[in-house]
């Protein structure tokens, strides 16, 4: 795989035509790289967009079970709107088999680079595979065997009935009715070893008979070895490529990047009060913000990195920056912080996409709290058993975002959340859809709903400020608000 302008790629195009002999099938093992060359912006574009495919099955492979309809319904559902060649192509679609193909070997230069990320990627593509192998149609399914040299021959509806007895025994799992519906393969023995173990196939004349439910385990067996081998080597001549001074911000970028929406454009500047923030905390803050809002109201103070995690999030729900001032300034003056030390920078003040996506969060209380010191919490919040039972399970199987999305329907009393948790951000903009929106919160607390948590907060102003000077500018406030977010 080479790499060069977007001009260099039109007149490659030109000269080799769509070369669609290069993909009979729309899948494949990725066995042999790319040869062409490949413009840097298309290069970064295609690893982003299967980036998200896999972050997507991956949320869904924890929530559902693989195997059921609701986890093909739920993925076909999500795939569909990041519009990539997920499923069978059209036999000329030659562009969405290059991106396919292309993007699965950006990622996985990408993911080569540590145990940890080579688990992940293998996982994620074996279940994108399977989802797709699936999806076949009979003819594209046995056209795919050939195409990766496991011509395995499903045998006919006449073998099939004069076997019907000996498959029904020797096949657990499948009733009589879906086994006259089930398509049955006959495999060599090498291939069929793992079923012939486990005692779950008919054996005749030295071929195993394998149903379609378990023809995609020999396959993705055989993908595994595949793929697993081909990680290995490509870490070995990963310090070559890592060289290239074009490639090497964007791999590192590549596995460890935030593919979500970019919540630093302010849709909603100006639509949120101070007055609100104390009750918006309870309803739509994620846990995380809800801590740090907790902890800033209950000290008057926060360290360094809250405060600039808590400041971004506060600007991406639509706090001004006069509104930020006012905030910081109020809270911070009743603590132990001189009032010339309350500064907030007009610039500079962080990527909010990036410093805000939840796996580079710290203090993330799902990944980093205590068990017993997380279900206390949950319990002081009114979660019911049964909910904390479940997020503790999430938690202890490091699925931290799924645990948050677990908190996110057990606060809203929905089932299923229908969307995959990345950032703080998202989960307060998802939670104000589920309460009806900005507007109708924001008139439903300023008529009453948080006159309470008003005169709380009020109360402990009263009794911890002290007086500020009426003279300061506005010019004078934002002179130097550097400073104020290097202070702990």
């Amino acid at each position: 795989m080479e790499f060069s302008s977007g001009r260099a790629r039109q007149k490659h195009s030109r000269l080799g035509g769509d070369r669609r002999e290069l993909y009979p099938h729309s899948l494949q093992f990725y066995l042999e790289p790319p040869t062409e060359n490949v413009p840097l912006v298309e290069f970064e574009s295609f690893a982003i967009d299967r980036l998200k495919l896999l972050k997507v099955v991956e949320n869904l492979g924890v929530s559902y079970v693989r195997s059921s309809e609701s986890y093909r319904t739920k993925l076909e559902s999500e795939l569909r709107k990041l519009k990539f060649p997920y499923r069978a192509l059209a036999e000329d679609d030659y562009e969405a088999r290059r991106k396919d193909h292309i993007s699965h070997f950006i990622l996985r230069l990408a993911y080569c680079q540590s145990e940890d990320l080579r688990r992940w990627f293998l996982q994620q593509e074996m279940d994108l595979l399977r989802y797709r192998f699936n999806e076949l149609t009979d003819s594209l399914r046995q056209k795919f065997l050939e195409h990766v040299n496991l011509s395995f021959e499903a045998i006919s509806e006449d073998l099939k009935n004069e076997l019907v007895n000996e498959l029904y025994t020797s096949t657990p799992g499948l009733t009589m009715t879906k086994l006259k519906e089930q398509m049955f393969y006959k495999v060599g023995l090498a291939d069929a070893v793992d079923l012939f173990r486990a005692r779950r196939v008919f054996i005749k004349d030295g071929f195993a008979f394998v149903p379609l439910k378990d023809i995609d385990a020999i396959v993705l067996n055989n993908y595994r070895t595949k793929l697993s081998k081909a990680l290995a080597l490509t870490a070995r001549s990963l310090p070559s490529i890592q060289s290239d001074e074009r490639l090497q911000p964007l791999l590192s970028h590549l596995s460890h990047s935030y593919v979500g929406p970019d919540y630093s454009v302010q849709k909603n500047t100006g639509k949120i009060s101070l007055e609100q923030i104390d009750a918006l905390s309870v309803k739509s803050f994620p846990l995380c913000m809800r801590q740090l809002h907790k902890a800033l109201r209950d000290n008057h103070h926060l360290r360094h990195g809250g405060r600039m995690q808590y400041g971004l999030f506060l600007k991406g729900i639509g706090l001004t920056l006069e509104q930020a001032l006012e905030f910081w300034k109020k809270e911070f003056i009743r603590g132990k912080v001189d009032a010339d030390k309350v500064k907030i920078s007009k610039y500079g003040d962080g990527n909010l996409v990036c410093e805000l996506a939840c796996f580079l969060l710290s203090g993330c209380p799902f990944r980093h709290s205590d068990p017993e010191l997380l279900k206390q919490k949950l319990q002081s919040y009114k979660i019911p058993p049964s909910g904390i039972t479940q997020i503790l399970e999430l938690v202890k199987g490091m699925h931290y975002q799924l645990a948050c999305q677990k908190y996110f329907e057990l606060t809203h009393d929905v089932d299923d959340v229908g969307f995959s948790l990345n950032h703080p951000n998202q989960y307060f903009a998802e939670s104000q859809r589920q309460l009806g929106g900005g507007r109708e919160l924001k008139k439903e607390l300023s008529n009453s709903g948080n006159s309470q948590q008003k005169s709380n907060s009020q109360e402990s102003m009263n009794s911890n400020s002290t007086p500020t000077s009426s003279n300061t500018t506005a010019d004078a406030e934002l002179e130097g608000l550097e400073a104020y977010f290097t202070e702990d």
